[in-house]
Formats: structure tokens, C-alpha cells, sequence
């Protein structure tokens, strides 16, 4: 009977800390906003790390566990293109930004 309360404590404490290491992938335009903080974020440069991070912060996440550039091919669903909607000429930058609790 002490097995098994060990093992579903074990259980509950393996639970406990995956929901508590929680990982989120943001993906976000790439937008040049004269500071150079969009090159730092596109390259994973040390730069970027503040920007990540403090992105991750304003979302109720601890930190930024990575940064870079993506392809727009690499995103599922749609996403738009340089074309009619585009006014700043770079709708097809984007950068994942990888947040955990």
C-alpha cells in the first residue's frame, strides 16, 4: 500500500513540474523599428535576449529560452505576403520568439 502511494505521489509531482515548465512559440512580424532591435531578434544575436525577454515578461512568461528568424513557409496557416496589404514592404519577416514559465 506504501508502493502505491509512492508511486502516485510520484506521479503527481512529475505532473506538477511539467505544467509548471510550461513552453510557448510565439511568432511575430519582424517590423524595423529604427533601433536595430528587429536585426538582433532576426539573428539570435545576445541583442535580442532583452527584447525576448521582456516580450515573454508582458506575457505572464519568466523568460526567453530562444529567438530567431522563420520563413514564412515554415508557419502553418495563413500569414500575409509583400502584395496590396503590405504598406512597409516586410510582411514576410518573421521572428518565433520561445517563452517558458
Amino acid at each position: 500500500m506504501r508502493s502505491l502511494a509512492a508511486v502516485l505521489s510520484s506521479v503527481f509531482m512529475v505532473a506538477a513540474n511539467a505544467a509548471a515548465a510550461e513552453t510557448r512559440v510565439f511568432i511575430i512580424a519582424n517590423q524595423a523599428d529604427g533601433y536595430g532591435v528587429d536585426q538582433c531578434l532576426a539573428s539570435g544575436e545576445k541583442c535580442g535576449a532583452s527584447a525576448a525577454r521582456s516580450y515573454c515578461q508582458s506575457r505572464d512568461f519568466a523568460q526567453a529560452s530562444s529567438y530567431h528568424r522563420v520563413d514564412a513557409d515554415e508557419i502553418t496557416g495563413s500569414v500575409p505576403k509583400t502584395g496590396a496589404h503590405c504598406t512597409h514592404g516586410n510582411c514576410d519577416q518573421y521572428v518565433a520568439i520561445t517563452c517558458q514559465r
